[in-house]
């Protein structure tokens, strides 16, 4: 007998509504979620992931800044920014790259190097991105592509701003050059500033006011689709041009400088006294520093690089020589002031110098001697044991002392790169350096300018500057003014003074003035040739600098020695005496005496200079 059972109503009643509670339940708790998930997304995080979409949308393209133009004291433009073209290829609308890249060639001149360094540059960009093959066409070659364009589609001419030196080699080591930015200068560079820039200042004044020349990155928003390409632009702020420089710097004597120099090797460096502006800054040999700006070619790098003329080396600056007897003036006016000679205090010069009897011989440069010697005869004839003797009188220490107030030994803050402080010995320099005494006889040869002493011609002419400013010392420089590219006026920098040397007996500065007077207007004057016919009066001290040391009894023969054996040529200057307007230094190289060769330069360049308005 088959059995029924009967349906418990309330009891599947009760069973769905706690299924159906707890069903309630987890799409409450699920709707609290997707809510709050909501929440969090549009509202909390809302800021966060509009960006991330608009980074996927919209980018943000740097602009190169106009880099600021650098003029002359009197306007004449010494750095540009001008229009090259070059030769770009867009990968992605190109069938054949090789056969197109071959078929370039054979109308314009492409190497190899411009070949790898186009596939380098693929690699890093995207295809529909331009790629540069070739830099800089000339004129003729952008005819010949302007005619044959039709057959190259892919294929365009594109404009940039190049850097380029009017001026060429007769500024490059003052003024500097651009290139291209490498891996240490990117370490050392806010990179978000140089995003668009490829080139920065590597020398000179382009590297030392880089940061008024490069002027402010701009920002372009561009609209881009899934793979990149550019759809439209939508907000561009433009970038800011960077600071025109006004140097100190006169192009005119700069080029006679160099011209005076005749091709030697060497350097110049003229100075406003009053003022430390530099008017001239000449080494030479020189070098087109245009070569640089797109990358020069290993070839002549190499050829600059390994030449024994060493035309990359900025002797001005960086040359360190022994100053011989332009150090004369500076040793005669430290026995004045410690008081171990007066203006007539006189001497007895045999042609040779001995600390003790029968000791060591330090030669005097005329062997039969000058005589009876007082401190004016003995600048302007330069003898060599007037200054033996006051230098062992005057003592290591208080000699180093008194030349380094005038800026021997130290850096002249000159406001240029590569600056070399020199050497003017100590004892605790030596003692440092050699682990050795100090001895008598080393001091008696740094009267000269000569044993450890060393000077670099701009050390040399800021000396000068401040011997005829009377003990007034100007930091050199070589920018005397800027503007900004949204003002009309330029701000003038104002001079820098360094210190003031003060004597006990100010009459001392006359004294040396004019006995450094008479070395060039004197009948007897070791420069007197230059003097003859100079319409101005020129204060002066010649300097000869040994290269190598000559023993005892052997005598210095020019005639028998290979020309890089010979004596460098030295001589400072200042003019008009009583109103000096420029201070000078010049070093020839191996120029034999300083009289006969770097006295006519210094010559040269004063004359250019003081009687530009009697041309």
């Amino acid at each position: 007998m088959k059995e029924f059972r009967i349906k418990d109503h309330i009891r599947e009643s009760r069973l769905f509504n706690s299924r159906a509670a707890g069903a309630l339940v987890v799409i409450v708790i699920l709707t609290v979620v997707l809510i709050g998930r909501l929440t969090y997304l549009q509202i909390i995080a809302h800021e966060h992931f509009k960006t991330l979409s608009d980074n996927n949308r919209i980018n943000i393209v740097p602009i190169a800044p106009t880099r600021g133009l650098i003029y002359d004291r009197d306007g004449v433009l010494l750095a540009q920014n001008l229009p090259a073209y070059s030769l770009e290829i867009t990968p992605e609308q190109v069938k054949d790259l090789d056969a197109t890249i071959a078929e370039l060639s054979e109308l314009i001149d492409i190497s190899e190097d411009d070949i790898e360094r186009f596939h380098k540059l693929r690699r890093r960009k995207r295809s529909f991105e331009s790629i540069p093959l070739r830099l800089q066409l000339d004129d003729y070659e952008l005819a010949r592509f302007a005619v044959n364009r039709h057959r190259f589609p892919g294929v365009e001419v594109v404009a940039r701003l190049v850097r380029h030196y009017p001026s060429g080699t007769h500024t490059v080591h003052v003024v500097g050059y651009v290139g291209r930015i490498n891996e240490h200068e990117l370490r050392n560079i806010d990179t978000s500033a140089y995003a668009a820039s490829t080139h920065i200042g590597k020398i000179g004044v382009e590297k030392s006011y880089e940061d008024f020349l490069h002027g402010t990155v701009g920002v372009k928003h561009v609209e881009i689709n899934a793979s990149g390409r550019v759809i439209r632009v939508l907000k561009e702020t433009p970038p800011i041009p960077g600071h025109d420089l006004y140097l100190t710097i006169d192009s005119r004597l700069q080029e006679a400088a160099e011209n005076a120099l005749a091709g030697r090797r060497g350097a110049v460096v003229a100075i406003e006294p009053a003022t430390g502006d530099v008017l001239a800054l000449v080494s030479t040999p020189t070098y087109d520093p245009n070569l640089f700006v797109r990358g020069i070619d290993t070839e002549t790098f190499r050829a600059l690089q390994g030449s024994i003329d060493r035309p990359l080396f900025n002797r001005a600056v960086r040359g360190t020589y022994p100053p011989g007897s332009t150090l004369k003036p500076f040793v005669a006016l430290a026995g004045l002031q410690y008081g171990k000679v007066t203006p007539d205090t006189s001497i007895f010069c045999p042609g040779f110098y001995t600390l003790r009897a029968r000791g060591h011989r330090y030669r005097d440069w005329k062997r039969g001697g000058h005589g009876h010697t007082n401190v004016t005869k003995a600048i302007a004839e330069s003898c060599d044991v007037y200054f033996y003797d006051l230098a062992h009188a005057l003592g290591i220490d208080a000699f180093h002392d008194f030349l380094e107030q005038f800026g021997f030994g130290t850096l002249t803050g000159i406001d240029i790169t590569g600056e070399v402080g020199a050497l003017l010995p100590s004892r605790a320099w030596k003692r440092k350096t050699h682990r050795e005494i100090w001895y008598p006889g080393e001091t008696v040869i740094a009267g000269i300018g000569q044993g450890y002493t060393l000077a670099t011609p701009l050390q040399l002419a800021s000396a000068t500057a401040t011997l005829a400013m009377r003990g007034i010392q100007l930091r050199p420089r070589t920018v005397r003014a800027v503007r900004a590219a949204d003002e009309e006026e330029k701000t003038v920098l104002e001079p820098a003074i360094v210190r003031e040397i003060h004597l006990k007996d100010p009459t001392h500065w006359q004294t040396i003035i004019d006995a450094m007077t008479a070395v060039v207007h004197s009948p007897k004057g070791t420069a007197r040739r230059i003097g003859l016919d100079a319409p101005y009066r020129i204060a002066g001290k010649t300097g000869t600098a040994q290269v190598f040391s000559l023993g005892q009894d052997e005598r210095y023969v020019e005639e028998d020695l290979e020309e890089r054996l010979k004596d460098h040529a030295l001589f400072i200057a200042f003019a008009p005496v009583d109103d000096p307007r420029i201070a000078v230094a010049v070093i020839v190289e191996n120029g034999g005496s300083g009289s006969g060769t770097a006295a006519p330069v210094a010559r040269q360049v004063m004359d250019s200079y003081l009687l530009r308005g009697n041309e």
